[in-house]
């Protein structure tokens, strides 16, 4: 083994010094593919009424506190779609339709680290004899208005001109 002259072993000793300076003043260095972070996933399906596969459908999920969009994704030929990467938290999966509007939306989907979670995002049904899903007719104000009562609501404004006079 050679022996070191005095010049060389104090260099070697500002080097070690700096080296472990620097590194106790940097972060710890994390191994490649590791993360201290562990992050979940929400994987689904897009149905259509009858619940047939909804191929390359734009599907978008949303923080359910927040409001914020997450990410956006399109169902693969199956109508299969997954998020990766996600933060825990509540989320919402979103059904899009070609002009940008909300078709259908999933419930409120909890995740937490490391955990994968299910959802389904189904087209809803339309009649046309309701016009829609809540048209302006007789049969679907009774709809509503059936549900807000089942649900507790209290009460119920109806907006529009008058059919008869205020008596």
């Amino acid at each position: 083994m050679p022996k070191l002259t005095s010049t060389a072993a104090v260099t070697g000793l500002l080097v070690a010094c700096i080296v472990g300076t620097s590194a106790q003043s940097q972060a710890p260095a994390r191994l490649s593919g590791t993360s201290s972070a562990v992050f979940s996933t929400i994987q689904g399906n897009a149905l259509t009424t009858a619940d047939g596969q909804l191929p390359f459908s734009p599907v978008r999920l949303r923080d359910a506190r927040s409001g914020r969009i997450v990410n956006v994704t399109t169902a693969d030929k199956a109508g299969l779609f997954v998020f990766r990467g996600l933060e825990s938290g509540s989320y919402i999966v979103e059904l899009m339709g070609p002009n940008q509007t909300v078709l259908a939306a999933s419930q409120i989907i909890h995740v937490n680290a490391g955990e994968s979670a299910s959802a389904v995002v189904k087209l809803p049904f339309r009649n046309p004899l309701f016009g829609g899903v809540l048209g302006h007719t007789i049969p679907s104000a009774i709809a509503v208005t059936t549900a807000a009562a089942a649900s507790g609501i209290l009460a119920t404004t109806v907006t529009g001109q008058p059919v008869s006079p205020v008596q």
